[in-house]
């Protein structure tokens, strides 16, 4: 209980094991439930909050510095944060930065998204690397009346996400084209005017800096629903095929997008996947995937590269996995996590088919893997 001279918390943060964090709320106010996850990165909130990956979950941001670079709408990643709540360490600072356009604070709170500071991120990481990420439930009442056995139950309540299929509700809600570029100074965001390779990307989730990245290794970007039939991908006559990351449980998003998968297999295309779109490759070659403890969510995780012994650091975003136990004869593993060994990579022994587990796209970085972009388009070259 906080002491007469010290300000009333403002917000709460209820997990389902009954442990109970107070601190001071920013953004929306109202009561949302998720999982809790932490990120290790150190820049990109604002990617980070707006990555289609985060649905159903809540951020605890490791590094404290949270706010100090503002919002502007180039770094949105979609067009709304997609993750619910954000947990950090100190209150928002002002921004110090030209590109900005508001606060963080302003921009959740005009978003719906709840966020709350003043919280041990220290002690809450310990305990989602040690027991997995939990169901929680986070408040903002700026007159700081909680019901905390209700936000305890309301967090038991959260059905959890194995078995979810979160890709209906972040995907396209009908085709488009892309033709933005990678942003560059002092113009922005130029528009690729001479493409080489016609690549039909599926949207389980899709950040729109992988979009980018395609544009910029030539390829002319067509974006289809998560659910769209082999049929209606080879209709477009494609020379690739880009599958992209998502939330959610992959074997449920698998059921309706593994037969595409195999059908467009089955016509000989060149693919790519990223994040969810390799696990949904992965599923379709034969192979399983598992729920992980507490996933992989960061800027700087260690990638090795199998084939060439090179290790890249990465962006990671994932709470499941590839079971590289269950890849079948003629799927090669190509990268894996220096971290836990968990399987990063896959691709076709006899095939232009790879994809990854982490994000080459960089946004908000590192950049070690974009060459992965230009290897698929050399493979539509070829």
């Amino acid at each position: 209980m906080a002491s007469s001279s010290q300000p009333r918390p403002t917000a709460c943060l209820a997990l389902a094991d009954g442990s109970i964090f107070y601190g001071y709320g920013f953004g929306a106010t109202g009561v949302t439930t998720a999982e809790l996850c932490f990120n290790t990165a150190m820049t990109g909130y604002q990617e980070i909050m707006t990555d289609p990956s985060y649905a159903g979950q809540i951020v605890t941001f490791t590094f404290p510095h949270i706010g100090n670079t503002g919002v502007n709408p180039e770094d949105d990643e979609t067009a709304d944060p997609v993750a619910a709540g954000m947990v950090v360490k100190w209150d928002p600072t002002q921004p110090s930065n030209w590109r900005a356009t508001e606060t963080l604070s302003e921009w959740l709170a005009k978003r719906g998204r709840i966020a709350i500071g003043g919280l041990d991120t220290r002690r809450l990481t310990r305990a989602i690397r040690q027991q997995g990420a939990p169901h929680v439930a986070l408040a903002h009442d700026p007159e700081g009346n909680f019901d905390t056995d209700a936000l305890v139950e309301q967090a038991r309540a959260f059905p959890g996400l194995e078995g979810l299929d979160l890709a209906l509700d972040v995907t396209c809600s009908q085709s488009y084209r892309w033709d933005e570029m990678r942003w560059a100074w002092p113009d922005g965001y130029p528009r690729q005017t001479a493409p080489k390779h016609k690549v039909v990307a599926i949207d389980f989730g899709a950040k729109r800096n992988i979009l980018r990245c395609l544009a910029s290794a030539g390829c002319d970007v067509t974006v289809l629903p998560a659910t769209a039939t082999a049929a209606e991908v080879l209709a477009h006559e494609p020379d690739g095929v880009f599958l992209s990351n998502g939330p959610g449980d992959p074997a449920a998003t698998g059921a309706y997008a593994v037969p595409m998968i195999k059908g467009v297999l089955e016509a000989g295309k060149p693919m790519f996947g990223i994040c969810l779109g390799h696990q949904m490759l992965a599923l379709a070659l034969g192979a399983k995937t598992i729920k992980m403890n507490h996933g992989h969510h960061g800027a700087n995780h260690p990638v090795k590269d199998n084939e060439t012994g090179k290790v890249e650091i990465t962006s990671m975003n994932h709470g499941f996995a590839v079971d590289s136990q269950t890849l079948p004869k003629g799927v090669i593993e190509t990268h894996i996590s220096l971290f836990d060994g968990s399987n990063c990579g896959i691709r076709m022994e006899d095939r232009p088919v790879f994809s990854v587990q982490h994000h080459p796209e960089a946004s908000p970085g590192p950049q070690d893997s974009f060459y992965l972009f230009e290897r698929f388009a050399a493979s539509m070259a070829g």
